[in-house]
């Protein structure tokens, strides 16, 4: 073979393997690539979305609740297609506090501000207050948490800048506060660090609208504008309130609603401006296990109010349109990346920990093409609930495959080591390769109610002849059923175990993941090498 054939062949191989994992099998696309979007526009947990855009460049982030690294930064030329760039938190603080999980707590409602050449995240964590981290490069690294601040329920900070003044409109958890209806304003010190007063309600949506929170604060024209959901996820509308005095009084109107369309509780996101100068808004819609997705609404201003989606039935109020034209033309398809070839031992940016990171979870070696796991001990937990070194990530679309190829490495003939592919929530299954009586073993385990403290149960297990194995989780909508298979080979896979039904976590939809565990006394020591993550679209 010369030279020029072997380089050929190689570049071959090299472009097959790229493809094979930078490169996504769509398993779900908004862009219909002839000028037409269709929504959900991410069919991904991304939980109350804010957007900005700067010069042709729009930025996301969502809430990341308990998972790290915390706060993602998406980014797209179109509103449309969507890639993750970075994330503006690596650990969240208190670090005692989420060194474990934390389910349903931590970054909730997070607002995306530019000022000043520098982009601005405030968030709220309803048990700690306020917080914010800035940069002046989005793919960068982000400054430290700021405690803006302190209070037990305050949450869904948004800041606005004007002149020589500075504000900060904020809702409550009525989990934490006693109350979920009122919207409170307070003055910021220019730098955006500190709260300068106590602050003065500003909306008040008693015996009108519950559950008033994930307020957005802009300035447009004379009227100064609050943008909030109303009603709850499920089944709540979008406010839009104006007023010429920021404290108010506040006119209200809803300008978004279900209405006639199937599109539930459509509310808590973010107006944002295209390029030519229309309006468009980011929400999301609650879509049970597989999360909170997101939705793109056209948006025009109508006899001085904000109109989102369409008027299908005349009543005057928005509903959510199911496709419509792209905000900017001619942008190239792109989808946040499932798919993962553990290049120099490290996972993608779509993976998060289901709490603080450790650097003794994984080897993550330089020049390494496989991701490794250790085995760390479950301690006193009875189940993997509140083990926080599952690496996991958001379901990627209502149907898909999810394939993995892991080799346990079990060190001093020690049982009681797993490693596997998991569907996780309140109940989570998965399907695994342990060790015990001197044997390597496939496994589908089941655990119904893991919340609250119910253990592991073997629905199968059968004998591998060795200690490398192909491991498979097929979803299937609506419900998210999950049926199990594994393979010696990596071409015949044979089902194990029953379906499963999916379950989200608290306030979050399920997360598919892949782990490393030992049970408590087990001699420490062993590790799982997982080779590389793949989805694809269901056969």
């Amino acid at each position: 073979m010369n030279i020029k054939t072997l380089i050929i062949l190689l570049t071959v191989i090299l472009v097959g393997r790229y493809l094979g994992f930078s490169q996504e099998n769509k398993v779900w696309q908004s862009d219909q690539e002839d000028g037409t979007y269709t929504n959900p526009i991410l069919y991904s947990d991304y939980s109350d979305p804010d957007v900005i855009r700067v010069g042709d460049d729009f930025f996301m982030t969502a809430s990341s609740f308990n998972a790290t690294p915390g706060l993602p930064i998406l980014h797209s030329k179109d509103l449309v297609n969507w890639e993750i760039i970075n994330y503006a938190v690596d650990k969240l603080v208190p670090e005692d506090v989420y060194n474990k999980p934390q389910h349903s707590k931590g970054v909730w409602a997070p607002t995306i501000r530019y000022h000043n050449n520098e982009y601005y995240i405030y968030w709220g964590d309803p048990d700690f207050g306020v917080f914010m981290v800035k940069t002046d490069d989005p793919y960068g690294e982000w400054s430290d948490p700021v405690h803006v601040l302190e209070g037990k329920g305050i949450i869904d900070p948004s800041p606005l800048w004007e002149g020589d003044k500075a504000y900060l409109v904020h809702a409550w958890a009525g989990s934490r506060a006693g109350i979920n209806c009122i919207l409170i304003l307070r003055e910021i010190n220019l730098e955006g660090t500190k709260v300068l007063t106590e602050g003065k309600n500003v909306f008040d949506g008693h015996g009108r609208h519950h559950t008033v929170e994930g307020p957005k604060l802009y300035k447009r024209g004379e009227y100064y504008w609050i943008f909030a959901p109303a009603g709850g996820v499920e089944q709540g509308w979008q406010l839009a309130m104006r007023s010429k005095d920021i404290y108010g009084p506040y006119e209200e109107k809803i300008v978004l609603e279900q209405g006639s369309t199937g599109i539930n509780g459509p509310h808590q996101g973010a107006w944002v401006t295209a390029p030519d100068g229309d309006s468009w808004f980011v929400h999301f819609q609650d879509e049970g296990v597989y999360g909170r997705v997101l939705m793109l609404q056209p948006m025009k201003w109508e006899n001085g109010w904000p109109q989102m989606g369409k008027d299908f039935d005349g009543n005057g109020i928005g509903e959510p349109v199911s496709t419509f034209e792209k905000p900017v033309q001619k942008q190239e398809v792109k989808i946040p990346s499932a798919n993962d070839s553990f290049q120099d031992g490290k996972p993608g940016l779509q993976w998060q920990w289901y709490a603080n990171p450790s650097v003794k979870w994984s080897a993550q070696i330089p020049g390494t093409d496989y991701l490794r796991l250790f085995s760390i001990g479950k301690k006193e937990e009875p189940n993997m609930w509140n083990m926080p070194n599952i690496l996991m990530q958001k379901l990627p679309a209502p149907n898909f495959t999810a394939t993995t190829k892991v080799k346990l490495t079990t060190e001093w003939d020690t049982p009681g080591k797993t490693a596997g592919l998991i569907m996780m929530g309140r109940s989570y299954a998965y399907v695994g390769i342990s060790y015990h009586d001197g044997k390597y073993w496939v496994q589908q385990v089941i655990t119904k109610e893991a919340n609250e403290g119910n253990p592991e149960k073997i629905i199968e297990e059968k004998i591998l002849e060795s200690n490398d194995v192909y491991l498979q989780m097929k979803v299937n909508a609506p419900d998210a059923i999950c049926h199990f298979s594994y393979s010696e080979n990596g071409e015949d896979f044979t089902s194990i175990g029953e379906s499963f039904k999916a379950e989200r976590d608290l306030w979050i939809g399920a997360k598919m993941g892949i782990f490393s565990v030992s049970e408590e006394d087990v001699r420490m020591g062993g590790y799982a090498d997982f080779n590389w993550f793949k989805v694809t679209a269901n056969e």
